[in-house]
This record gives structure tokens, sequence and C-alpha cells, in this order.
């Protein structure tokens, strides 16, 4: 049974062709947001109740093999699973999407660590948070004096912690979309994390309308680690390392 780590686009693609192969599998999703879409393999929520209760899960699961699809900055749940899958000889796969780079015409400013968000952003601008409700108590204590507009699928209860506001939406957001939603709320830079793939909306958007793009590198990967980025090479691991019905 192999172990598919999910709640990113590619994992829910990823459980379509397994499911179509007879792959056996189930899905796992962190149950950060009220209504996740639906897959069609096997699938839990929640989470495992630490890293030992993650080792009893794969234990009491039967599990051989996992592939971790999560979005590519879950970097504790990703080196955690990493570890542990080596410490117990179980077959690792990182399927991850491509970065996004940067196009003609594209103000991007690159940071490697989020201490260089306010040099970049002066006091009075209004910032659009692409990067969900987690990285928000991160960014926002660095940046005072600044409207957030945050981004998420669920509003929190309660009101926005910081000065600014959320907005709602579930991706993915087309260019036109991104267009109408940045011209309404006129933001003076987009604070993205680049979590690659196809959907593009926001940064072609900006680039349209000249606005610029804090874009946060990844994390570092764990060594050591297979990695695969094209949907037929992850299936072709998981029909190596899986079983079917």
């Amino acid at each position: 049974m192999i172990l598919l780590l999910a709640g990113s686009t590619e994992a829910r693609n990823l459980a379509g062709h397994l499911a179509s192969s007879g792959i056996k599998a189930v899905a796992s999703l962190a149950g950060v947001t009220d209504d996740p879409l639906t897959y069609p393999i096997e699938t839990r929520v929640g989470g495992f109740g630490g890293e030992e209760g993650f080792r009893a899960y794969l234990k009491e699961a039967g599990i051989t093999a996992v592939i971790d699809a999560t979005n590519p900055f879950a970097e504790a749940i990703t080196t955690r699973t990493a570890r542990v899958c080596r410490e117990l000889g179980l077959p690792y796969l990182l399927y991850e999407r491509k970065i996004w780079r940067s196009q003609p015409g594209d103000a991007w400013h690159h940071l490697y660590d989020l201490a260089e968000l306010p040099a970049m952003i002066p006091e009075g601008a209004r910032v659009f948070l692409a990067t969900g409700r987690q990285s928000l108590g991160r960014i926002g204590p660095l940046l005072p004096g600044r409207h957030l507009i945050c981004r998420v699928i669920d509003a929190p209860e309660g009101p926005f912690p910081y000065e600014g506001e959320w907005i709602t939406g579930r991706p993915p957001f087309s260019e036109a979309d991104e267009i109408a939603l940045f011209e309404r709320l006129k933001p003076d830079v987009l604070v993205v994390k680049n979590a690659g793939g196809a959907a593009r909306g926001k940064l072609d958007a900006a680039r349209k309308l000249g606005i610029p793009i804090a874009m946060i590198a990844r994390p570092p990967v764990p060594e050591g680690v297979e990695r695969r980025e094209q949907l037929l090479d992850a299936l072709e691991w998981a029909e190596t390392h899986g079983e079917t019905f």
C-alpha cells in the first residue's frame, strides 16, 4: 500500500492515475481546509499525532512506500517523512512541480529569507499575500505599517490579526480573474511563494499590471531523496514500488 501525502493539485492528479492503474494507495490530507476536494482513492484527513504516531500509522496500515506530494513549502513534513522512511527502509519519493521562472517584463525580487521583506516593502504599502494562512504569523510581524491582504480558502473566525483583511477564494485563478481582483484591491506589491506549476495567473496578471513581486524561494530538499517532477515519472515509480488490486 502506497501512502500519498496529498493536498496539492499534483497529488490529486496522481491519485486519479493510481486509481485507474489499480495501484493500492491511500491519500492523506492535513485537514487545513473545511471542504477539501475529494480524491478517487481511499482518503484519511488529519495529522498523525507527531512522529511516533506517523511511525505507528505506517506499520498499522501496512504502508510499503511513500509518495510526498505536499506543497513544496511543507518543509517540516517533507524533512520528517524522508527521515522516517530512511530509518524504516521504506521507499520514498518527493513528487514536486517545477519552480516558476521569471519572464520578460516581470519585476521579481527573489527572497531567501523572510527577514528581507521589510527592506523591499515600504511602510504604507498595500501588500497582497498569496502565501496562505499559515505564513501570516511569520510575515505579519515583519510588516507593521503596511496594509496586508491575505488570500485564503476559508477565512478564520475573528478579526484579521494585523492591519489589513482576509479575502477568500479557491484556486485555480485565471489571469483575467487575477487582473480584475488586483484592479479592485490595488496592491503595491505581491508576496508569493515559488510553489511552481501551471497556475501562473497571478504572476501573469502582475506582469501586465506592472506590480512587483517578492518571490520567496523554496526551502532546501533533504539530501539523497528521489525526486520526480513529471506525472508519468511519478506514476512509473508508483508502479515499481506499489501493489495492484
